[in-house]
Parts: structure tokens; sequence; C-alpha cells
């Protein structure tokens, strides 16, 4: 049967990389003024066009060309250019799961208004893929993804090896999400590059061609052959008509077709043989060398992912479900301004821009846009929280009483040691000279103070010395109102606040004595407890964690590891002939910082030297662009002296110890991690990903050379045996490796390089992270398995703290202790709750993370049924308030707008 050559033009932009995005922006300008032109051409053959996959890309051009629109959309409409499905093309390891779905959501609801979209999951260059992929596409009605990493090596300069054992023997496969959803794969299995440059000359375009050829047909599984006509910031090749009539003149036994991907996975599918391998779960390079996975991106620029970590916990934990709590209250749903912050917020979550791979001036500027969406993210919290708080009834508390509310934005019920700064009385410019103010505030006397709940009862609470600071308010109805207020801050246990819900509680004065801090001296057995756990510090700061209701006992825990790195931005080298540099046995210095009924505080510092770089070979190595699994530098013999300062907290109602970790990076070259050696023998583990909580082997495939097995993580990393479980949740750490002598918990905490690493030399001085930074984890030991324990709701609600909002005494039409939605399952874990993009149903979202079924009942006051959905919000007709959730199932519910209260 006569074969096709399937020639689709594309360019693959990075919207900033080796460039900053504005240089990138010029040369992509220039490549769709082009591409108009020649769609314009008269009697042109030019067919198609597929524009990366990603709407952002739009954007970016009628920011500059509004002018173009219409001609734009026609040839969208005309299906010349294809467009979408995703807004950017993310990094899908370091984006969260619900960043994942937006992405998908929003560049759904931007193509609507162009009239088709490119319905293939599109992962041209994504560092590796998480397994449920295939899931989220079926459910966006999406049957096909195509792919360029994940099972076939790849490495410098996006060179391919032709490896004999990679997963597949054919570039088309079936790709099985752990619940069972399959879709069809394709692989770049010659890159996204394979059809690039096409010559026209006749002589050139023979020896092109039968390399091509031979080349496609060694991967594929049809008659039907893809060639890709272009690769990364490709300009338009313009005699791809006339290339293809050379083709076609010289190679008559071949059909030579300017194609599109619709074109293309159409034909693909009429002649796909009977059997296809079956590729299950992520794709993560595991049966390759190990030597160009792009894993430690992971750890490149670790404040990136800890800015990102904390900007996605605003909008999708706090920011959205605040909102649709405040608009069931009869409030409005800021739909646009949410989409617009999200949007504001995935222009950093490209491959090599949340990847930290790209040069310095590039993460300057995502800094930059994440301080922009954190003020976006705070000042709607905070006047949601307020909107909300107005529609409390706090009318019943005590007379005086300062009324407190803390919501609770997650899906579980939530026990918090919570601090509000709260003004105790405030002096308005209006009603005082400001002048006169402070003095006046520091002048009058301070009574103590009580907290009570509701009903009376007395609530633990620590207050610190008021102080008098300068404050003002911005009314909706007038001009902005400056004070100055006497105000302290508050600690108090709030207990059992239920999830999407809120409990308030009361200040008021009162003649007993304020609760001091009780001062200790420090022992040189330094320890902590409360009622779930014991910790017992050694004088090198490593401890021991004990499960007060098991009794069980890890010991020398958290042991700080520095080891010479010559590799870059993608991929970790650790240097020749110089063992890790450990700070067991390192004497450290320890302060107890306070210590109450609520809260104990321990700080330890360690003073460790280090070489200050990697040796002066690692420079000529660099120069030489020789690639790292090749390097042989060493560390420098010249030596700096780091500062690592741990402060540790534990608190009432805590699982586990927090700890905060201050850098003070002095060095080059290096890595920092924090071990966590369990001694727990156990061949698999488990580790946070995306929409699952999945289980990795702690050992690699006979395939993998290269010594370091590091993994990605989202907010969690865990080892467990029939009995123990230790799971370290962190806030942006996303890097960790288990040991497997020791069963060692290895978690990245700062990595030092150079150089972005990629086609050349592009020195990224900044990202050797000197100066100060920080680390923050949290330590949970438990019974089992982090899914048989659930220990992953403590790791799923560190770092998404209650909000307290002080309010004054009023009517309102909700009652002072409410939970908006009502839900029981044992065993799902909650992702999100917001509005539809395009309705005003109420929209939440679980995923079972064990291959059990389980069973969801769910409802809200106002809608007695739900509706199961799909993570695109497609409504079906069955009505229910009960669901059998499968193993493994990503399940959103909608409930459709009722009666609000």
């Amino acid at each position: 049967m006569k074969k096709t050559a399937h020639i689709i033009s594309h360019t693959h932009w990075d919207r900033e990389w080796y460039l900053p995005f504005e240089q990138h922006r010029y040369y992509f300008i220039k490549l769709m003024n082009n591409l108009l032109e020649q769609f314009k051409k008269e009697g042109n053959a030019f067919e198609s066009f597929h524009l990366d996959g990603q709407t952002v890309l739009l954007e970016d051009y009628f920011a500059v060309h509004p002018e173009n629109r219409e001609a734009v959309t026609q040839l969208i409409t005309e299906r010349k250019l294809h467009i979408g499905p995703w807004y950017v093309l993310q990094d899908a390891f370091l984006t969260s799961s619900e960043a994942n779905v937006r992405n998908l959501q929003i560049g759904l609801h931007d193509v609507k208004q162009y009239g088709h979209v490119s319905k293939l999951g599109y992962f041209p260059d994504t560092f590796g893929i998480y397994g449920q992929a295939p899931q989220l596409l079926k459910q966006a009605g999406i049957d096909t993804a195509a792919f360029g990493r994940g099972v076939k090596p790849t490495g410098f300069n996006n060179m391919v090896s032709d490896s004999p054992n990679f997963e597949s023997p054919y570039s088309e496969m079936i790709w099985k999400s752990p619940d069972g959803s399959n879709v069809l794969g394709i692989l770049f299995a010659n890159w996204y590059s394979n059809g690039n440059e096409i010559p026209v000359d006749e002589e050139e375009a023979k020896i092109y061609w039968n390399r091509k050829l031979q080349d496609a047909e060694k991967y594929a599984s049809t008659n039907q052959l893809l060639f890709m006509n272009g690769c990364d910031h490709q300009p338009l090749q313009h005699t791809i008509p006339q290339a293809i009539n050379a083709a076609a003149s010289l190679f008559p036994a071949y059909t030579f077709k300017h194609s599109s991907f619709d074109e293309y996975i159409t034909a693909l599918k009429e002649n796909l043989p009977e059997q296809l391998q079956v590729i299950e779960g992520e794709l993560r390079n595991q049966r390759t060398d190990g030597w160009s996975t792009l894993v430690n991106t992971a750890s490149s620029r670790i404040y990136l992912k800890q800015w990102n970590n904390r900007c996605q916990t605003l909008l999708e934990k706090i920011a959205e479900p605040l909102a649709v709590m405040d608009f069931l209250a009869g409030g409005k749903y800021p739909r646009e301004y949410l989409r617009f912050m999200w949007k504001s917020l995935m222009k950093n979550h490209p491959h090599d821009s949340i990847c930290g791979c790209s040069i310095d001036e590039v993460h300057r500027e995502m800094v930059t846009r994440f301080e922009a969406v954190s003020q976006m993210g705070e000042v709607f919290v905070q006047e949601h929280a307020a909107k909300l708080a107005d529609k409390v009834d706090t009318s019943g508390g005590p007379e005086g009483g300062i009324p407190l509310i803390v919501l609770n934005t997650t899906g579980w019920d939530k026990n918090e040691v919570v601090t509000k700064t709260v003004d105790l009385k405030v002096v308005y410019f209006s009603e005082m000279h400001f002048e006169q103010i402070p003095a006046y505030l520091k002048e009058e006397e301070t009574s103590a103070y009580r907290l009570v709940d509701e009903a009376g009862n007395n609530i633990e609470c620590f207050m610190e010395k008021p102080v008098v600071e300068f404050g003002y308010d911005l009314p909706d109805d007038k001009f902005r109102q400056p004070y100055f207020a006497k105000r302290a801050k508050l600690s108090f246990a709030a207990e059992d606040i239920p999830a999407f819900g809120y409990k308030t509680f009361y200040l008021i004065p009162s003649e007993q004595p304020e609760v001091v801090m009780q001062e200790q001296a420090v022992n040189d057995d330094m320890e902590m407890e409360n009622e779930y756990v014991h910790i017992l510090f050694h004088e090198d700061g490593t401890y021991n964690l004990t499960d007060k209701a098991t009794g069980n006992t890890l010991t020398q825990l958290g042991i700080y590891e520095d080891t010479g790195d010559v590799g870059n931005e993608y991929m970790f080298k650790e240097a020749s002939n110089h063992p890790p540099i450990t700070t067991k046995g390192v004497r450290a210095e320890f302060r107890l910082m306070e210590r109450t009924a609520l809260r104990t505080v321990v700080e330890f510092t360690h003073t460790l030297t280090i070489p200050a770089s990697a040796d002066v070979q690692l420079e000529m190595e660099r120069n030489s662009l020789i690639w790292h699994k090749e390097r042989q530098a060493g560390r420098s013999s010249e030596t700096k002296t780091i500062i690592l300062r741990t402060t540790v907290t534990l608190e009432k109602g805590m699982k586990g110890p927090i700890f905060k970790l201050i850098i003070d990076n002095q060095a080059t070259d290096h890595r920092l991690r924090v071990l966590f050696p369990t001694k727990l023998k156990t061949d698999t583990h488990y580790a946070d990903s995306i929409f699952e909580i999945v289980s990795r082997p702690n050992t690699h495939d006979p395939e993998w050379e290269n010594p370091s097995f590091c993994h990605h993580q989202q907010r969690f990393a865990s080892i467990a045996d029939n009995e123990v479980g230790l799971t370290v949740a962190t806030d942006g750490l996303q890097e960790y490796e288990i040991l497997q002598a020791d069963g060692t918990i290895a978690v990245t905490v700062l990595r030092s390089v150079a150089e972005l690493g990629d086609w050349g030399y592009f020195p990224t001085l900044e990202a050797q992270c000197l100066g100060i930074h920080s680390a923050e984890w949290q330590v949970l030991l438990h019974e089992k398995d982090v899914i048989a324990a659930s220990a992953y709701v403590d790791a799923y609600q560190y770092k998404v703290p209650l909000q307290v909002i002080q309010t004054n005494a009023h009517k309102g039409i909700l009652p002072s202790e409410y939970r908006f939605v009502k839900w029981e399952s044992e065993g799902l874990a909650w992702t999100s709750m917001k509005l539809a993009e395009d309705s005003d149903d109420v929209m939440l979202r679980w995923f079972n993370p064990a291959a059990s079924s389980v069973q969801l009942k769910a409802s809200l006051d106002t809608a007695a049924n739900s509706y199961k959905s799909t993570i695109i919000e497609e409504q079906s007709n069955h009505s229910s308030n009960q669901y059998i959730v499968a193993g493994y199932e990503i399940i959103t519910l909608g409930f459709r707008k009722g009666e609000r209260l």
C-alpha cells in the first residue's frame, strides 16, 4: 500500500528561554506576519500551520497587532491555522494538579472565540509527563496525545538516541492511566524537527528524503508517516509547496501531503495495527541511561518553585473556595478576575520558565510576575473574606467582644494554632489630630483579654504586648481613612473549624492576667512534644521522632548533606573525587525561642565549611561544551563558610514538627539536601504527583547508568514498611531521592549551578543562588503507608492556612458557625472548589489515591443533588448526591445554581 508522508508545518515557541520574553516575542511577531502573508499569496498551496498547542501566543501577538485579529480568526475557522488546547505549554510535573486543569480549561475557553481547536494532547517538549494525563485528556474529549520525551533517550541539543530498549518498538502506542483510561500516544521518535528545512533542490532533496523516510519507517506502525516541519523558534519555511512537489517527483511511491494533526490522526487511526504496545502511567524515561531525563530542573532555582507553590495555593486552595463561599452567601463571583490571576500565574508555567533552565533575565521577570500574582491574590482574599464576614451574624457574642471569624477554605476539618494581629482600639485621623493619636493610645491602659467561643467556653490563647501602628481603610463609598491602632498579635488554638466553613470566636476584656511566654533554659537534651509526637534533639541537630500513640521512633533524622555539582540547570552531576560533606557529628548551637502551651519553637545553627566552588577544570569543560555526563571537574581547595539556621516549630494539634531552614549561601557549584534515614526496608515508596499518589520503585531499571536517581514530587515524598511510615511534606521543594542503603528520603533544599546547559554555552550566574535562601518542610510519622494512614490529608493541608478576619458586632444572614459544603468519603483527596467557567454551577473535585472503589456523598444547602462532570465542566443529566468513585478516578461534581442563602 502506498505510504503517505504527512508534513506538518509548525514552530515550537518557548516564550522565554535563551532570550528574554520580549526578544523572543520580537521574532514571533516576524513569524506571524510572515505566516499571514504566506496564507494570502494567490494560488497558494500552503495549507496548514500548527501553532504549538498554546493559545497564549495569540495574546502575545495581538498585544502588538490587534488589527490582525480578524484575519487570524478566519484562518483558524478555516482550519488553516491550528491552535490549542492548552493556554501554555506547561511543565507537567512542576505545576499543580489544578494548574494543569486550569491550563486546559482556560485554553479551551479562549479558543471558543476562534471557532476551532486542535483536539490533541500536545506535549512536544514536556520534561516527562504525569501518569494521569490520559484520564485528564479523555475527560476533556481528547483521545490522542503527542509527546517528545518520556519513553526514548533525548540528550544534548535534543539529539534523540537510537536505543533499542525504549518502551515501545513503534512511534505509536497506547498510553494508559492508573484508572484504565487510555489514549493513542504518538511519540516524536525522531523528534519534532524530523521534517525541518526540507530542500527544494532535487539533489539535496534526494539525499534528505532517503534518510528521513528510512528514519520514520523504522518506528512507524502504519503507512502514515509523520514529518514535523519546524523546531524551536523555527522561522516559517515559505518554500514548503515547492519542496513537496520536488519530493513527489523524486519518490512517486509515496504521497507527500502538507497536512495537519487533524488529518494525520484521522488517517493514522484508520490504519493502526490490531495490537500496539501499552505504556502505563508516568513517562519519565525510566528505560534510559538516566543522563538526560531533565529531572533536576526540579531543583534549579528552587526559589521559583517556592514562589509558584505559594501562588498556586493562594489561588486554588484559598481564593477560589472563598469566592464560592461568598457567592453562596449572595455575593458576586469574580470569574474574570480569577481567570486573569490564573493567566498571569500560568505565564510562569512553560517548561523553560518554571523549570529554572533559562537565562537570568527570564527568571528575574518571573519573580516580578509571581509578586504581581501574590499581590492580586492577597487583596482578593482580604476583600472577599471581609465581605463574607459582613454576612455573618456576630450580634450574639459577649458585650464588648471583638469578633474573630476563622475561615477554613480546605476540604477537610482543620485544627490549627492561628496568629492574628488584632486591633484593640482604633482612632481615625478624622477623630483626633494625627500627631496626638500615638501618645494617646500608648498612655491608655490596656486591659487583659481572654478568648471565648460562641458558647462562652474559654479558648487557650497567647497575646503579645500591644504596639501602636499606622493603618488605613479603603471604603467603597468614600476617600481612604487613615488611623493609628493599638494592636497585638494573638495566637490561639482554632479547633474543629469545618471544611468549607467557619467558626466565630470573641476576644473580650478580662480581669485575668495575660498569658505570658514561659522561658526555659536550654538543656543538652533539647526536647519538644505535643499530644501527637515527641522530639529529642542531638547535639548535631539530628533528632529522634516518636509517635506517642504507637511508640514508633525513627532516629537521627535531619542530616544536612552538601555535594559538589558540576552539572547545569537541567541535570545534576556530582563533582569528582570529593565525598559529600554532612552535618553529622557537627555540633549545632541551640536556642529556645518560645515555649507556651500552644507552641514550642527551637532554633539551632550549623557553621559548615565547604569548597568555595568547583575547580578550574569546570570552566574549561563549560566553554568546550562538554556534556555534563562526561565532565571530570572536582571541587576547589579554597573553602567558604555557609551558615545553616534551622527553626523547628511544634504547635498544639500538629501531627509533626515544621522546619524552616535559612541558608546563607556563599559557595557555588554545589547541592544541599536534608536527609531522613528511616532504615525502613521496602522496595517502593510514594510521592505526590498530579492527581495521583504514585508508587515508584526505590531502584532503577537495568538501563539506568546515572548514579543519581532523583524524582519529581508535588507536596510530599513518603516511605513505609508494613508498620511504620515517614512522610516529608514540603513547600515548593520538588526534588527528592530515595537512598536505598538505609531507606533515606533525601530532599533537595538548594542547588547552585552556573549555566543553562543546552545547545551552547549560556552563563547563568544567578542560578548559583548566592545569598539568603530558605526552605520549609513538615515531618509526619505514621502507621503503615501514606494512603492507608490518610497522612496525605495532613500533607495537603500543610501551608494552607486558616484565614482569620476581625469584624464588629452586627446582624447577618449567616449563623456564627457554618459549613457551606458537606461531603463524606473514606479515602478521597479533595483538590478544588470553584464556579464553572461558563455557568454559576459550583464545581468540586476529588481524586481517589487508592486502587479500591470508595463511596462519595456530597451536598450543598442550596442544592439537594449534583451531577457528575468532567474536568472541563461538561454537565451530565444524571442527578444524585451519592457516587461510587473507582480506583484512581478523578471525580468532579457540579451543583446547579439554586436559591442562595
